[in-house]
């Protein structure tokens, strides 16, 4: 014990603390940091984005256009003939080898694109509703990866989360039964992107730091939507200037999810393991005799020793392939399917009538024409704030936007990602856990609610 604290001792020198102390604040500058916009906030990271989309303006469908192709023919030449310079290769084979299923949707996700891009075929595909507003979110993600990939290392990789998951794990352990380095990811997720944070915890579990169960908890759990959406849905649906209480009761409402849902089903029953070819990474246990600080510096400086500029290359590199030419082309797919039905079928319509009479049962009025959005956002996360639109009750317009913003399992968003992890959460898992955060929140919001209405 004593030769191993004197080992962590020496890492603690001035090259390994500028490795932490830069690295880290460049980390949390780009994702953790809020920079005021308007009336909200957004982060650096975000400011990137845009930057990115603006400089790609109007080439970035074609760009999407040849990704989406390129990722579909490439995919069927691997499955068919099964090159050694695809498979051989770490990179090609990240953004190739695949499944008869996601080779399929991958094929579906190339023709969407195709006849969204170039206006062909039916409405019900490339209206704005549904495979444009697909392909316009890929062309998000699309820029947030080219930012994302190169930059996350910078957070993960230099020791912030080694210091803060010392300090912290004695309040989120006990109660989220996570590592205290999962706090950063819910911090990243408040200010910047739900998508962006499920892609962190992605790379922690395939980097050792985070068990199947936790990794899938976090992703499904501390994934909350960034606060400048909260303020878009506040002002579609007609309530900015209740935002205040809004923001507070999604706050407190997804803290008491979060701590109900890690207890029960599914997610209970997810194997506490960590990832095989890694196995466990994390070290937060601290020996008796070292002080929090002074272990959480260690930690840090430990981490921060093994940090080099190749290997966020490397690593960027990795990530770039396996979300451009693997997942882009599956959200495209699937996320279209998902608007289709949701948009031009009235099977919510029809599945929502229980949800009607539960939304009565609590009081709410106009329980029955809302009922369709308390479900339609397993879809998407904006659907049911256009749904609520037409919706006259305060109250109810209220509870139900509240909902939309804790549900937090969108398939077009964070579903497609979960489901295309390693993590073992299946369509039919993540239908489970957001119905038991549906059926949850409501009767949380509709107190919240009544000491304001």
């Amino acid at each position: 014990m004593k030769e191993k604290a004197t080992t962590a001792s020496s890492s603690v020198n001035g090259k390994n603390l500028l490795k932490f102390l830069l690295g880290s604040a460049f980390g949390v500058l780009m994702f953790l940091v809020p920079i005021p916009q308007g009336e909200s906030f957004t982060t650096l990271l975000d400011f990137l984005k845009t930057f990115l989309k603006n400089l790609f303006g109007g080439s970035l469908p074609y760009i999407l256009t040849l990704i989406v192709v390129a990722a579909a023919v490439l995919s069927l030449y691997d499955y068919v003939c099964k090159p050694d310079w695809i498979r051989k290769n770490p990179y090609l084979k990240k953004g190739f080898s695949t499944t008869p299923l996601y080779l399929a949707s991958k094929i579906l996700g190339a023709i969407v694109t195709c006849m969204v891009v170039f206006h062909i075929g039916p409405e019900f595909v490339i209206s704005a509703d549904t495979g444009a507003s697909i392909v316009d979110l890929c062309g998000t993600l699309f820029c947030i990866v080219l930012g994302f990939s190169f930059i996350l290392p910078f957070l993960t990789d230099c020791g912030i989360m080694e210091f803060l998951g010392v300090i912290l794990k004695p309040v989120v352990r006990p109660l989220f039964h996570v590592p205290g380095r999962a706090s950063v990811d819910l911090i990243a997720s408040w200010f910047g992107a739900s998508n962006a944070a499920v892609i962190l915890t992605r790379e922690q579990y395939m980097k050792g730091f985070y068990t199947k169960r936790e990794a899938g908890y976090i992703m499904t759990n501390f994934s909350l939507v960034s606060i400048p959406f909260c303020l878009m849905v506040a002002d579609t649906i007609g309530i900015a200037n209740l935002f205040p209480a809004f923001y507070l009761c999604i706050c407190l409402v997804g803290i008491l999810l979060a701590v109900i849902l890690v207890r029960i089903p599914p997610i209970s029953t997810i194997p506490d393991t960590y990832q095989e070819k890694v196995g466990k990474q994390l070290s937060e246990e601290r020996p008796k005799e070292r002080g929090v600080l002074a272990y959480a510096l260690e930690s840090s400086c430990q981490r921060a020793e093994n940090f080099h500029l190749k290997e966020v290359l490397a690593s960027g590199l990795e990530v770039v392939m396996g979300m451009l030419f693997d997942l882009i082309p599956i959200v495209v797919a699937w996320g279209t399917i998902a608007l289709v039905i949701a948009t031009y079928t009235p099977v919510f319509t029809w599945i929502s009538y229980p949800m009607g009479l539960y939304l009565k049962l609590f009081g709410l009025e106009e329980a029955f024409a809302a009922a369709p959005a308390t479900l339609v956002g397993f879809t998407d996360m904006f659907i049911p704030a256009l749904l609520l639109t037409g919706i006259t009750s305060v109250k109810t317009k209220f509870v139900l936007g509240v909902l939309s913003l804790v549900q937090i399992i969108y398939l077009t968003e964070v579903g497609t990602i979960i489901i295309k992890s390693e993590i073992p959460l299946n369509f039919w898992k993540l239908l489970l856990l957001f119905l038991e955060r549906t059926i949850l929140a409501i009767p949380m919001i509709v107190l919240f609610a009544s000491f304001i209405f």
